[in-house]
């Protein structure tokens, strides 16, 4: 197993207006499950090869999380929710790549610009592939979201040892309606249960940030308190909204 580690430039942060941002990667061209699920314990993400986590040197804002499965109970919005999409067709395979999926990719990203000032540039066949179809291994699957005979969501997701992973998800907002982004959380969350995985991991929160506040949604879930180097033990909490 190959591993190149570099560091990224520091840059304006994406959620924080006055702070920077500085990611550690490894490009790991065959991640085994089990290196893996040591990263993702240990606060990292993936990216197709690529697997990160931020060291920036201001700001430990961005708090790993993972939801506690067992213990997770379905409210009755998020049971209406279940309910508004039963005609919707899922589909679980190994990613892949066709046109829907980027002109999808592409819509999705332009409504975000527009509503939240995200960065757009039109995604490339190549750089679809290289994020989202290569390095999934045995772990990485997508989850695809049809109704009416149309693609209309797209999630990735990782599932590992004894948990379950979400990558990314992009959507058509014509659907906003369905609560698509929490419609993907929790059906990886009911396929957790079912399989009886211990944690789903829903990525880094920011604790009271407009865009991620959501997350505290589908609790309870404890918190990585220490930031772990490879070798060491990972310090998680269960948390509570008086300890962070």
């Amino acid at each position: 197993m190959k591993i190149f580690e570099f560091f990224s430039d520091s840059k304006h942060c994406s959620y924080l207006a006055d702070q920077q941002s500085t990611m550690r990667y490894f490009h790991i061209f065959h991640c085994s499950e089990s290196f893996y699920l040591g990263l993702l314990q240990r606060g990292w993400r993936r990216f197709g090869k690529y697997f990160f986590v931020p060291v920036c040197q201001h700001c430990k804002e961005c708090i790993s999380i993972r939801t506690l499965v067992e213990d997770f109970e379905f409210s009755k919005n998020q049971k209406r929710v279940l309910k508004n999409n039963q005609e919707t067709a899922l589909y679980i395979q190994k990613p892949t790549l066709t046109q829907d999926h980027l002109l999808l990719y592409d819509k999705y990203h332009r409504v975000m610009n527009l509503k939240k000032s995200w960065e757009y540039t039109p995604i490339t066949e190549q750089s679809y592939h290289e994020m989202f179809v290569e390095g999934h291994q045995e772990y990485g699957y997508e989850f695809l979201y049809v109704r009416d005979s149309k693609l209309i969501g797209v999630g990735l997701v990782d599932i590992l040892g004894d948990s379950i992973s979400a990558v990314y998800f992009f959507y058509d907002h014509d659907y906003g309606h369905l609560s698509l982004g929490t419609l993907n959380i929790l059906v990886q969350l009911k396929i957790a249960k079912e399989r009886g995985l211990r944690y789903f991991y829903p990525g880094y929160w920011i604790k009271d940030h407009y865009s991620m506040g959501y997350k505290e949604r589908f609790g309870p879930f404890e918190y990585l308190h220490n930031a772990p180097d490879l070798f060491e033990i990972p310090d998680w909490r269960i948390y509570e909204r008086t300890n962070i």
